[in-house]
């Protein structure tokens, strides 16, 4: 049986780290915005933006999908948590997810 009190640091750390992600990223738009850049910057900086919180999107709802698609297939084989080939399917669908977020966001328009 999981104990899920191991769930909490690991929440921790993930919010710190989010945090700090967050501050660095203000910091760095506010000495962009100091430096009076032009605007094609800061209309190629926001478009860049978007896209990538486009693709970040797309790559996580590829990934989870893929893996909930795995969770399915470990039901409906009947296979137990700890069973080696339940762990191969999970990583296995996780790298196909990532493999087809690839393909995706690769491809020529």
């Amino acid at each position: 049986m999981m104990d899920f009190a191991y769930f909490i640091p690991i929440t921790l750390f993930i919010c710190i780290v989010m945090a700090i992600k967050v501050i660095i990223d203000g910091k760095v738009r506010k000495r962009i915005a100091e430096t009076n850049p032009s605007e094609d910057l800061v209309k190629a900086m926001l478009i860049a933006e978007e896209q990538s919180r486009r693709l970040s999107a797309l790559k996580w709802g590829l990934v989870l999908t893929i893996v909930g698609v795995a969770f399915g297939l470990i039901s409906a084989l009947h296979l137990s948590p700890d069973n080696p080939g339940s762990y191969g399917l999970l990583i296995g669908a996780a790298g196909v997810g990532m493999l087809a977020y690839h393909v995706l966001a690769n491809r020529k328009p």
